[in-house]
């Protein structure tokens, strides 16, 4: 799925899926906490804005700690937990 069709909403749902802080997505990604902050403050279901590594960063991290992210399907775009096989 390309990086520009995740929103914010989901960048969002998915952190908090994981029970993450923003810190904790910050640490994992790379990215600041400040522009994780300012990210998030922009309630939108718009594909994420700035840098396109950016937005990058947050979706590789999000989905190394087991987030799916959902494309539009006539359903809306979501995120959830990816199944792990047995004895994961």
């Amino acid at each position: 799925m390309s990086i520009l069709k995740i929103s914010i909403r989901q960048i969002k749902a998915a952190r908090s899926l994981l029970g993450w802080s923003q810190e904790d997505l910050a640490v994992q990604s790379g990215v600041s906490k400040p522009t994780v902050g300012r990210l998030e403050a922009i309630d939108s279901d718009e594909p994420i804005g700035g840098r396109p590594e950016t937005g990058e960063a947050l979706v590789v991290a999000l989905e190394k700690a087991g987030v799916e992210f959902i494309p539009e399907n006539g359903g809306g775009a979501g995120v959830r937990l990816a199944k792990r096989g047995k004895g994961k």
